[in-house]
């Protein structure tokens, strides 16, 4: 990460992600130049949608397993070829390991035997999907508690503070309250999703990776606004 964001050249060549006192979360190098290169690609996707390495040890929190457990067979496959597609990058410097001091689970939930993607189309339930288990948005825009982020109360109702190089960004409430998107129509979200552009022509903050969700196609962008629009008004929990 830099003052702007990611670092594109350094793509996915691993960085700290969270260093507080419940644990220091490091994101590995998911290269070739990494340890994921002696996995086979059942181990790399059971690590991906399930959180449990080839032995048999479970990756921690930021990583949102919760989202990730909904992805599609397909999906899960295509981003483990994307993976192996992509050349060796050694990290920018060497990485410490993760270190927990709180206490994991044994798993995050019983095996995945298989998921299917709902239909694709300009649906809430396809939005759903991808704002879930695809770019899990609503992973790092709902709330978080003692035990992780609120979804079963606090959908969407943002408040978890990033920080990094540009200081610190606070997710916003996507709701269909007045603290949230009421205000915003389709236009004016869709520029903050994929351009990071405020209506006033604001830039915002990182981490969020608005140049990826600029591939989003028009209609998969339509879909992610129109499950926004569909999430109960919350206030902001500040």
């Amino acid at each position: 990460m830099g003052p702007e964001g990611p670092l594109m050249d350094l793509e996915l060549t691993g960085r700290v992600v969270e260093d507080i006192e419940p644990f220091r979360a490091v994101a590995p190098n998911l290269t070739p130049a990494g340890r994921i290169a002696g996995w086979s690609d059942a181990d790399l996707a059971k690590a991906i949608r399930e959180g449990l390495r080839p032995d048999g040890t479970l990756i921690g929190p930021p990583m949102p397993f919760t989202m990730y457990r909904g992805l599609s067979d397909d999906d899960l496959a295509s981003m483990v070829m994307f993976l192996r597609s992509l050349p060796a990058v050694e990290s920018a410097a060497p990485l410490p390991v993760s270190e927990y001091r709180i206490p994991l689970p044994p798993a995050y939930g019983p095996p995945v035997e298989s998921v299917s993607a709902p239909p694709a189309g300009v649906t809430a339930e396809y939005g759903a999907y991808l704002a879930g288990p695809v770019a899990h948005c609503m992973e790092c825009h709902t709330t978080m508690g003692p035990q992780g982020p609120m979804v079963g109360t606090h959908l969407g109702a943002g408040g978890f503070e990033f920080h990094g190089p540009w200081g610190t960004s606070v997710a916003s409430n996507l709701t269909s309250h007045a603290d949230g998107l009421a205000g915003y129509d389709d236009a004016e979200i869709a520029a903050m999703i994929t351009e990071g552009r405020r209506p006033d022509g604001s830039a915002m903050l990182p981490p969020m990776p608005y140049g990826h969700f600029k591939a989003f196609t028009p209609d998969d962008l339509a879909a992610v606004i129109l499950y926004l629009r569909s999430l109960p008004p919350i206030p902001d929990q500040g």
